[in-house]
């Protein structure tokens, strides 16, 4: 079964598309980044994913389930912000066990939920730090801990690390899919990293102006690009980065 379908979401602001009726479908346990420039339309479709803004048209399915006018709570998804939103003045677990202690379900198990998840993301021996003892790397993974510990069956990620420093990117990574592999959570990448998609995911799609433009793995994008488009800013600006990385790693 899908996981998550949708089906010709359409969004306008005014009489502009920010989508127009882009449909896909995400495999339980799969890594899907949506790579597209500034404005192509994939943090809209994020936000209705996750329920924070509304659709004008089409439905989305979760397991089967119609989930298009559910609450952001019901849909059985989290979400790492680039920002982190951290609480400052709270430890990595506390930060990490704050919505457990908040569920009546979840409340008697949130130190033993909190604790079994930061030993996952690797910061057990920072968990008395507070974030402004943390690194930017390690306050990300404090984010997706706390993420992981109200059990999503999807993750969104919202450029979780284009503030972060090269190497420190590099190390994320290897964790991120580390992550995924010990949990088997599905995950949603957002990105406008060429780089960045191809080295984390199992697909991609490459969005521009409202739509997809192509949606398959890294090697047949590569193989195949359909247009123009995903010739010119997937392909030509992948090698770019690989190159530009590949100097770094030499440094």
């Amino acid at each position: 079964m899908d996981s998550l379908k949708v089906i010709d979401i359409s969004k306008k602001f005014g009489e502009k598309y920010a989508l127009n009726k882009v449909s896909f479908e995400v495999k339980p346990g799969e890594f899907l980044s949506i790579l597209g420039p500034s404005g192509c339309g994939k943090t809209t479709l994020l936000r209705i994913l996750i329920g924070l803004l509304a659709p004008s048209s089409g439905e989305l399915y979760m397991d089967g389930k119609n989930i298009t006018h559910a609450a952001p709570d019901k849909r059985g998804m989290g979400i790492v912000f680039q920002n982190y939103a951290l609480f400052e003045n709270m430890t990595v677990l506390r930060n990490v066990e704050y919505a457990l202690k908040l569920k009546k379900e979840t409340k008697a198990s949130a130190r033993e939920t909190a604790l079994r998840m930061i030993d996952i993301v690797g910061l057990k021996e920072h968990i008395n730090k507070k974030p402004a003892q943390l690194s930017g790397g390690q306050m990300q993974r404090v984010a997706i801990a706390r993420t992981l510990a109200l059990s999503p069956e999807i993750i969104l990620f919202d450029e979780p690390m284009s503030a972060l420093d090269v190497a420190t990117r590099l190390t994320l990574r290897k964790e991120l899919k580390r992550i995924q592999a010990t949990t088997g959570t599905t995950m949603i990448y957002i990105t406008h990293d060429q780089e960045e998609a191809f080295a984390m995911s199992d697909r991609i799609m490459v969005m521009n102006e409202s739509v997809i433009h192509q949606l398959d793995t890294p090697e047949n994008i590569i193989q195949n690009p359909v247009d123009e488009f995903v010739r010119e800013f997937v392909i030509h600006n992948l090698a770019e980065k690989t190159a530009s990385l590949a100097r770094f790693n030499l440094g």
